[in-house]
């Protein structure tokens, strides 16, 4: 990284060292540092949509809300963070950034990479998602909806890893492979598709309940969206395994055509 850019940067672990945590009524560990734009009840809110019992799950992870993180050059495993936004320190950053504390895990979020509110929750949530699912595994109820999903062929996912890897379990080069009428399954892949879908619906259901917004804002170039009757039976499964916390309400309505 050139001079002139790493001027104004701080090490991680000093930002660990000099920020103090706090821990949401929820059980989950967050601090805010530098110039982030964040408004503290929004943040506060925000963090405390993560229902108790997937909280439970990420005690040894601490959520850092900070302007810029990016690593310290080229190839280096070392996270630098910026005190505040540049154009020139934009470029080089990253969503987040995960870095080891000691017995712990610090995971920082550059907030002034995300352009909203809307955008700042999701990635909150997907990362939350992500490290339940590597905590706790996938609930087999879920596991059963989703893959009878799948096998049916219903249109599309919800991220382009679940796209990706669901397509590879029930398809070889592209094509579908049957023996005795069932189709081939490729079981990595399978797994990967499954812990992909499971995470995806984590992430989605909290954002629902932080945030209203069009499932469409979701849309991406590269794979279709779940079709939205697929995507409410596995927003509901998620919700029976973690109701709401109090204060927070989950609901899903569907817009009629004109």
């Amino acid at each position: 990284m050139a001079e002139g850019v790493q001027n104004g940067l701080v090490q991680a672990a000093q930002v660990v060292r000099e920020t103090a945590v706090r821990q949401a009524p929820n059980g989950v560990n967050y601090a805010a540092f530098g110039e982030n734009n964040l408004d503290e009840k929004d943040l506060e809110r925000m963090v405390q949509a993560v229902p108790v019992v997937i909280a439970r799950a990420l005690g040894r992870k601490t959520y850092y809300f900070v302007p810029l993180a990016l690593s310290e050059g080229r190839g280096s495993e070392a996270t630098m963070i910026a005190p505040a936004y540049t154009a020139e320190l934009g470029d080089l950053a990253i969503c987040h950034r995960n870095v080891g504390l000691d017995d712990a895990e610090g995971v920082f979020i550059s907030t002034r990479l995300l352009g909203d509110r809307f955008a700042l929750a999701f990635e909150f949530f997907i990362n939350v998602g992500h490290a339940f699912v590597d905590a706790a595994g996938v609930p087999e109820s879920f596991n059963q909806l989703i893959w009878a999903q799948a096998v049916a062929d219903v249109r599309g996912e919800t991220s382009q890893d679940a796209w990706e890897s669901r397509n590879l379990a029930i398809a070889s080069n592209g094509r579908s492979e049957k023996i005795d009428g069932k189709p081939v399954i490729d079981e990595k892949a399978k797994t990967s598709f499954l812990e992909s879908a499971f995470s995806d619906a984590v992430a989605i259901y909290q954002l629902s309940l932080s945030v209203d917004f069009d499932y469409s804002e979701l849309r991406e170039r590269e794979y279709p969206l779940l079709a939205p009757q697929a995507l409410a039976e596995r927003l509901r499964q998620v919700a029976k395994l973690f109701p709401p916390n109090p204060g927070y309400d989950f609901s899903i309505r569907y817009r009629r055509r004109a």
